[in-house]
C-alpha cells in the first residue's frame, strides 16, 4: 500500500513505505520496489556479500562492534553497487565536501521525481530517541517526497511511517563529521534498464566473499579473527574506560547486535540465514538451508550477548558481566569458522 502524510509535503507516486529490517538494504529495497523490481533486504544482503564482523576501537570513540562487511570504501565496492551488479542494476555514488553541490544534486534529483538513497547522521535526526551525543553517520535514508515550498523532506527509514525532516535538519545530518563514519554527503543513484533475477553464479560468488572475509580477512580486525580479538579487548575495556564510559560502551554493543541498531537481529545472523533459504532455491542447493539453520542458532547466541551488554550497561560495575560475554563469544567464534569453512567448500564446488 501507498502511504501517504497530511500537510504539503507528499510521498513521489508510487514509492510505498513499511517496515524494514537493515537500513542499506531496506532502503535498497524501497528504491528497488519503486523502479518495479520487488527483492528481499535478505536476498540484497547475501547478494551484496553484506555480512561479516569488525572491531574497532579509535581513540575518542567508543568500542564498535559491526556485523557488516563490503562498506564502500577506498578497495571495495561497497553493498549497494555489489547488489546492483548481481542483479543487472547500475547503481552510482558520489560524495562531495560541498554542502552546496550535495544540495543542488539533491534537489535536481527530487524536482524530477526520482527518490534518493542517502547517507546520514542518525543523531541529528529528530524522530530518532537516542542518548544525548550519540553519533553514527553510516545510516542510510530514502528522500522520498519534497516540498520546495516549505523545504521540508520526507524521509523513508526503517520504520513503517514517513518522516516529515525540514532541509536544514537533513542537511546537518549529511554533513556530520563525527567519526568513525562521517556519511560525507553521499548519495547514490539507479539506473533499471538492464535489471534481472540473480543466477545461480551470482548467488555462489557472493556466498563465496563473504566466507574469504570471515576466514581470512586482511587485518586481525575482522572475520572470525575479529571476533576473537573482539573478546580480547573487550576484557580490557576496563583498563582504559570509566565506569560511565564502560556502561555506554555496553550499552552501544548491545544495540549494534540486537534489532533495534537495524541489524534484523543478531548481528545480521538472522538476516544471512533467511538469504541462506533464498539462496538453495536459486542455485538447488539445499544443503545451504541446513548451514542457514546453524547460523540461525548462532545468531541466537549473539542476542544472548547483547542481552548481557544491556543487562551489564544498567549495573553499578559493569565490569562484573563481561566475563559471561567473552566465554559466549569464544562459541559463537568457534562455530562461525566451522560454518563458513562449510559454506565455503559448498559454494566452491570443494564438498
Amino acid at each position: 500500500m501507498v502511504s501517504t502524510v497530511s500537510g504539503p509535503a507528499r510521498p513521489f507516486p508510487e514509492f510505498a513505505t513499511y517496515p524494514t529490517h537493515h537500513c542499506v538494504t531496506g532502503s535498497l529495497k524501497h528504491v528497488y520496489d519503486f523502479h518495479g523490481y520487488p527483492i528481499s533486504e535478505e536476498l540484497l544482503l547475501g547478494l551484496g556479500a553484506g555480512l561479516g564482523f569488525m572491531y574497532f576501537h579509535f581513540k575518542g570513540t567508543d568500542p564498535f562492534y559491526g556485523g557488516r562487511a563490503n562498506n564502500a570504501g577506498l578497495r571495495t565496492e561497497g553493498l549497494e553497487k555489489t547488489a546492483g551488479r548481481r542483479t543487472g542494476v547500475a547503481v552510482a555514488s558520489r560524495s562531495t565536501s560541498s554542502a552546496r553541490v550535495a544540495q543542488v544534486e539533491l534537489r535536481r534529483l527530487l524536482v524530477a521525481g526520482e527518490p534518493v538513497l542517502v547517507y546520514v547522521d542518525m543523531g541529528f535526526l529528530p524522530y530518532f530517541d537516542l542518548p544525548a551525543g550519540y553519533h553514527f553517520g553510516g545510516h542510510v535514508v530514502v528522500v522520498a517526497g519534497y516540498d520546495p515550498t516549505t523545504g521540508q523532506v520526507l524521509i523513508s527509514d526503517r520504520d513503517e511511517e514517513f518522516h516529515l525532516v525540514d532541509w536544514d535538519v537533513l542537511e546537518k545530518a549529511r554533513a556530520s563529521t563525527y567519526r568513525p563514519f562521517p556519511p560525507r554527503h553521499t548519495w547514490y543513484t539507479f539506473d533499471f534498464s538492464r535489471a534481472r533475477e540473480p543466477r545461480s553464479a551470482d548467488v555462489r560468488a557472493a556466498i563465496a566473499e563473504v566466507c574469504e572475509g570471515m576466514l581470512t580477512p586482511p587485518i586481525a580486525n575482522f572475520g572470525v579473527s575479529g571476533i576473537r580479538k573482539a573478546i580480547q579487548e573487550t576484557m580490557r575495556w576496563p583498563d582504559s574506560l570509566d565506569t560511565d564510559a564502560l556502561r555506554r560502551a555496553c550499552f552501544n554493543t548491545a544495540l549494534l547486535i540486537d534489532a533495534r541498531g537495524g541489524t534484523g537481529g543478531g548481528i545480521f545472523r538472522y538476516m544471512y540465514a533467511r538469504f541462506l533459504d533464498e539462496a538453495a532455491v536459486i542455485t538447488g542447493e539445499e544443503r545451504l538451508r541446513d548451514l542457514g539453520s546453524e547460523l540461525n542458532a548462532i545468531g541466537d547466541l549473539w542476542e544472548d550477548v547483547a542481552a548481557t551488554f544491556a543487562s551489564a550497561a544498567e549495573l553499578d560495575k559493569p565490569a562484573d558481566l563481561l566475563e559471561p560475554v567473552a566465554m559466549a563469544m569464544h562459541e559463537i567464534a568457534d562455530r562461525e569458522e566451522t560454518l563458513w569453512q562449510c559454506l565455503r567448500a559448498l559454494t566452491t564446488d570443494e564438498a
